[in-house]
């Protein structure tokens, strides 16, 4: 859903920082390698450590790593296969990291078993959501549906409401629910999501077993 408008206006916005990238001679793998790093270390350094107001900061500031890298290699005329695999492959492992950071701190300073299993629902389940669509467009199908929290959507969600919980350690009070309640909004909708994908690819597998079968009738 979000994919559709704000993908549009930040590539917009950062097509003149892709283009100062390639002129100092920086290229997308490298661009897609620096920013993934740079996630999963502001989520696996600060968020275990409950730290999620400066931890949502580092990883901010590198997330849109994932929008500039596609936008160098367009300027370049060369989005290729291995660049599509990297950046997907890495998005994975980004998040990954995020809901695996705060997963670690229920299982430490937050001390709580269920939001920890509620973490590691997000991470699986936005694993399982993208693998649904990855399955579906691999054996031929166009999966056209827009679910209700894509990636977009998960990682707005999460960083959001994680990053102003934080604020609970500058003294604003009962801020910290926000953390909890972002966690079960995505795996809530994540399961929606996953219905919508599922239901999706089992209707055009159906549409294209019928037209294949009058096309050889």
């Amino acid at each position: 859903m979000l994919n559709k408008y704000a993908r549009a206006f930040f590539t917009r916005v950062l097509t003149p920082f892709a283009a100062l990238l390639l002129r100092l001679g920086v290229s997308p793998d490298t661009v897609t390698l620096i920013g993934t790093g740079g996630v999963v270390a502001g989520a696996l350094v600060f968020y275990p450590l409950g730290e999620f107001f400066w931890g949502t900061v580092v990883i901010t500031l590198f997330v849109f790593s994932d929008l500039v890298d596609g936008n160098m290699a367009r300027q370049m005329g060369r989005s290729s296969r291995w660049g599509a695999f990297l950046d997907s492959t890495l998005d994975r492992v980004a998040d990954a990291a995020v809901f695996g950071g705060i997963a670690l701190w229920y299982a430490g300073g937050g001390n709580s078993v269920l939001m920890c299993a509620v973490s590691i629902f997000c991470l699986a389940s936005g694993q399982v959501v993208s693998y649904t669509k990855a399955r579906g467009e691999s054996i031929g199908l166009p999966v056209a549906v827009n679910g209700l929290v894509e990636r977009a959507e998960r990682l707005v969600i999460t960083l959001v409401l994680t990053g102003f919980s934080g604020l609970a350690k500058f003294g604003v009070p009962h801020i910290e629910v926000l953390l909890p309640v972002s966690l079960w909004v995505v795996a809530l909708g994540s399961i929606v999501t996953l219905g919508q994908r599922v239901v999706t690819v089992r209707r055009e597998a159906a549409e294209a077993a019928e037209a294949e079968g009058t096309g050889t009738a």
